[in-house]
């Protein structure tokens, strides 16, 4: 029994430290940063399209009632508001070559965590409430052509799903990138402290 403590409290004391290399850092890190910026533009080309449609909807449809004018209005200017933001912050995170300058994407890396949780905090409700107006005002004349039942269906659909976006979806992914983000700060803290050594 005291050998095995004596191996216990030795295994317990031993520590290894991994030392991963800048290079191998770096690559790792240009694959995070690749997937980061590949999914704010995916973000920006899926924002892009829902305003091409609504717009083409706007003017190739013949509507009746002003109100789904408004709506529809007020839904293009929130969509197209949040994608210039949404490039404003891709192109923080894409004006730097990390390789050369990770001091530089480092800071812009925070800067980049700091608008992503604005984004997702207070100007997401901004973005929700013109598009639910929107939504409204846009409903009043399409819903008024359906029966009751159809009416109630996509008004309660429309609830629930602007309701999981709002709670779940949205805190899920804005853990996801917490994540993501935070550890790619982790690493170029790592980079540039090994480069501030080997100087």
């Amino acid at each position: 029994m005291q050998e095995f403590d004596h191996i216990q409290s030795l295994w317990q004391s031993h520590s290894v430290e991994v030392k991963i290399s800048s290079d191998e850092m770096l690559s790792q890190a240009k694959k995070e940063v690749a997937g980061i910026t590949t999914r704010s533009l995916f973000n920006i080309l899926g924002m892009l399209l829902s305003f091409a449609a609504i717009v083409a909807l706007q003017l190739f449809y013949p509507f009746n009632s002003w109100t789904t004018q408004a709506g529809l209005t007020i839904i293009i200017i929130a969509i197209a508001l949040y994608t210039i933001i949404l490039y404003k912050d891709y192109r923080i995170i894409a004006k730097n070559d990390f390789t050369e300058h990770p001091n530089a994407f480092l800071s812009n890396l925070k800067v980049y965590q700091l608008n992503k949780f604005t984004i997702y905090t207070k100007l997401y409700w901004i973005y929700a409430t013109a598009i639910s107006v929107g939504f409204i005002l846009y409903f009043y004349e399409m819903l008024d052509n359906l029966n009751i039942w159809t009416q109630t269906g996509i008004i309660a659909f429309t609830i629930l799903w602007m309701g999981l976006c709002a709670t779940i979806l949205r805190k899920a992914y804005m853990k996801r990138e917490k994540e993501r983000i935070d550890l790619l700060i982790e690493k170029f803290e790592r980079i540039s402290d090994q480069f501030k050594e080997g100087q």
